[in-house]
């Protein structure tokens, strides 16, 4: 499966079930290990753990596969690495916390946000 048709499917999948705040980071440029990263708000331990269930099932409804799965059994912060893409789908204050999406792109969220 080609990288853009697995990343509609994920977000289609997180949208299901009501993920907040999606995140597309484009690492092609950055990483060889993957080509993107995938960010996500669920606001509980359940919420999270559904919506990193969703994408599973999903891509795998689609003959996709999924290298791995971790972070379900307290579900702060799930992540489900499926090759090309990895999805990290977190309660908003563990996302606050490690700003994944600053780690990954050359700006930071602050400078972002002032028109930088």
């Amino acid at each position: 499966m080609n990288t853009p048709n697995l990343e509609q499917i994920v977000v289609s999948a997180l949208e299901d079930v009501k993920a907040r705040d999606i995140e597309i980071i484009d690492t092609t440029r950055l990483s060889a290990q993957f080509e993107r990263i995938i960010v996500a708000s669920g606001d509980s331990g359940r919420q999270t753990r559904a919506l990193a269930r969703n994408v599973l099932n999903q891509v795998r409804a689609a003959g996709g596969k999924a290298l791995g799965i971790e972070g379900e059994e307290n579900g702060e912060w799930v992540l489900v690495d499926l090759g090309a893409i990895v999805v990290h789908v977190m309660q908003p204050a563990i996302r606050a916390y490690y700003r994944l999406e600053e780690l990954w792109t050359a700006t930071p969220a602050a400078a972002r946000s002032a028109g930088a």
